[in-house]
């Protein structure tokens, strides 16, 4: 049997003090904060503990006074303050709605991002429910922030994160996961960790892509990415570029790996941060000039392989593959690439959290289709 989780050991404890008569209809229950340092949890596992027997009709909430034993409680014997528990023992309700959910992005651009704002915005549109939008601009800093702040306002039901890339997880992030807070990760997940996300087939989407480079007969390739420890699209998009290497015969020694640029990354995507990156190109260029196409993982880091090539004078014998090429309506998109489908991604988060919002338990993760994308068959 699972164990309890936190935010259910504090909504049990307040409901035992109901049953035994310690607390009566209208004595006031103890605060947050009390709570909070009684079980030694953060106020966010409180908040949910006093929100489940608010919802339970077992405490009434009254803004800048505190909580405070409903006058008229329901029968006690009928509710139970588990996630485990059967339906049949929790106190009949309307179905439970948000009100209203967020999201958290590093950014948007028209290469990634634009079109997963847009769906999640259609999607609640849908549904009738405000969405508040918090850009994170790529620091797990300004991302913790946006999660505590939006969290402890209780202007909102439920989070859709896009994780920023970074070494370390969100703590703030970790302990809503586990505290049983509404949440959906997009894009990426984080690994070992019990949380819904929704995002491409990073392994399948590597290989195929890997695989487009080599069926074009190149035999001397390279992964192109920020260092990709501890962000599980970029661990997985390497993987599936070593499982068609070694499913194709590539030995280990035409294998080759450029995984220390950094312009794209945070607050580093400046003129001088290109030039830096460019620099690492044409030393790389000049350490493995057998190198003939590259598996990028993002555009814009493809940008920058595009051009330090063209510096080099080697842009023609060179094909850049990359993730997410964006769309022109004239040209069609700059290299072959792996889209995305980010429509669905948006809707799928947004239907994965009113699931949990109202209570039910849907899958842990939702693989999202890719589609691979030759501009020469455009």
């Amino acid at each position: 049997m699972n164990a309890p989780l936190l935010y259910e050991r504090i909504s049990n404890f307040v409901l035992d003090e109901i049953r035994r008569g310690a607390l009566a209809p209208g004595d006031r229950v103890p605060s947050e904060m009390e709570l909070a340092e009684r079980f030694e949890v953060s106020r966010i596992t409180s908040k949910r503990a006093l929100e489940v027997l608010r919802e339970a009709g077992v405490i009434e909430r009254i803004r800048g006074k505190g909580s405070f034993v409903a006058r008229n409680l329901p029968d006690l014997d009928q509710v139970a303050i588990s996630s485990a528990a059967p339906a049949a023992a929790r106190r009949s309700e309307p179905e439970r709605t948000a009100q209203a959910i967020a999201l958290v992005i590093p950014d948007v651009s028209e290469s990634y991002g634009l079109d997963l704002l847009h769906a999640v915005e259609e999607r609640c549109a849908e549904h009738g429910i405000p969405l508040v939008v918090r850009l994170s601009r790529g620091r797990q800093q300004d991302e913790e922030r946006a999660v505590e702040t939006l969290v402890d306002s209780g202007l909102v039901d439920g989070l859709i994160v896009f994780p920023v890339h970074g070494e370390y997880y969100n703590a703030g992030l970790l302990r809503l996961v586990l505290d049983g807070y509404p949440v959906v990760l997009v894009d990426r997940y984080l690994a070992g960790i019990p949380v819904h996300a929704v995002h491409t087939d990073n392994v399948a989407a590597g290989k195929a892509l890997t695989e487009h480079v080599l069926d074009a007969g190149h035999r001397h390739v390279a992964f192109v990415s920020p260092p990709p420890e501890n962000t599980s699209s970029i661990e997985e998009r390497l993987e599936g570029f070593r499982a068609a290497c070694a499913a194709r015969g590539l030995p280990p020694d035409h294998q080759h790996h450029l995984t220390d640029l950094r312009s794209t990354l945070p607050g580093a995507f400046t003129a001088e941060g290109v030039r830096e990156d460019v620099r690492r190109v044409l030393e790389f260029r000049r350490r493995e000039p057998e190198v003939t196409a590259f598996v990028c993982c993002e555009y814009n880091l493809a940008r920058v392989l595009a051009h330090a090539l063209a510096e080099a004078g080697e842009a023609d014998r060179c094909l850049i593959a990359c993730f997410d090429s964006p769309a022109d309506p004239v040209n069609g998109p700059a290299f072959p690439h792996v889209r995305q489908d980010q429509r669905r991604m948006g809707r799928e988060a947004v239907d994965l959290l009113l699931a949990q919002i109202r209570g039910e338990e849907p899958p842990k993760k939702s693989i999202i289709p890719f589609a691979l994308i030759d501009p020469k068959k455009t």
